[in-house]
């Protein structure tokens, strides 16, 4: 199926920089591009958020032929000859885009809206896509290193292994190294480094710990290391908290690869705590995949 890359565009700055990258994402995949701009409908209790406009013709035309025209031209502009659609759609932006998730490749959203309230826009639009999308979902924040890795958390879980396979594809879209994290620790890891007495150590073996660990990273690659021969992987094993060492991963990254939900979450959580952190405060874009379900 020749899905398009979708993105949401709503006239501010950084959804017009997610226009960009959204046009590349396409490009790279040989794959059409879906401007959907979503109007009406939105909390008027919601603070610097301007209410819709009367739908008189004057109105209509400025929604149909305003924003989403200049995200389309801005798109050629970047890419020429890349196919463009629009998508302009009444309804509340959130429902909008994850219905049109369900026939994308890949959704790409801006870090923040015209509201101008980072944390308003992720809290609203952003992880709530992320939990409900149905395709992976890129948020463009930070700075992308154009000679950096495309860095992926891997945590071993059944749900994470969508994540490892679109971080393989990415890699070798972009012709860019993979690097392989998977950070682990100890539940009495603070006990344990604080005091090397502590009777937590008789009970928790870290060198098994460790090896076991290293396993489960070794045998997550090799399942897909097959499927893209040509992508130079870094394993990394790194024994820390997981968000401090993702955020700090995210530092030289071109793009940071998460699972939505994996080991050690609520059944009822549908987007981790490490995945909204990262969306809150990587230093480059991230890609939250949760799969099709």
């Amino acid at each position: 199926m020749n899905e398009p890359v979708i993105v949401g565009v709503d006239g501010s700055p950084s959804g017009f920089a997610a226009v960009d990258v959204a046009a590349d994402e396409a490009h790279l995949r040989g794959v059409p591009l879906r401007i959907v701009h979503a109007f009406g409908n939105r909390p008027s209790r919601m603070p610097g958020v301007t209410p819709p406009p009367e739908m008189t013709g004057r109105g209509l035309a400025g929604l149909v032929h305003g924003v989403p025209s200049e995200a389309e031209q801005r798109a050629h502009d970047r890419v020429p000859g890349l196919e463009v659609t629009r998508s302009v759609v009444s309804g509340e932006p959130l429902e909008v885009l994850t219905i049109e998730s369900r026939s994308a490749a890949l959704a790409v959203v801006g870090s923040r809206g015209l509201s101008g309230f980072s944390s308003l826009l992720l809290g609203s639009t952003a992880v709530q896509l992320a939990a409900h999308g149905r395709c992976p979902l890129l948020v463009v924040r930070g700075r992308s290193s154009p000679a950096g890795p495309v860095v992926l958390a891997v945590d071993g879980s059944e749900a994470g292994e969508a994540a490892v396979a679109f971080a393989f594809a990415e890699a070798a879209l972009r012709g860019a190294p993979l690097v392989a994290m998977h950070v682990w620790n100890t539940r009495s890891e603070r006990a344990l480094d604080d005091d090397p007495l502590d009777p937590l150590r008789i009970v928790v073996d870290v060198d098994r710990l460790r090896e076991a660990q290293r396993r489960l990273l070794d045998e997550t690659l090799a399942r897909h290391r097959a499927a893209h021969p040509d992508v130079v992987v870094e394993p990394r094993l790194v024994r820390s908290r997981i968000r401090p060492a993702l955020l700090e991963a995210s530092g030289d990254a071109r793009l940071l690869v998460v699972g939505a939900r994996g080991r050690g979450g609520f059944q009822g959580m549908l987007l981790g705590s490490v995945s909204q952190a990262l969306l809150h405060h990587a230093d480059c874009p991230v890609v939250v995949v949760r799969g099709r379900h």
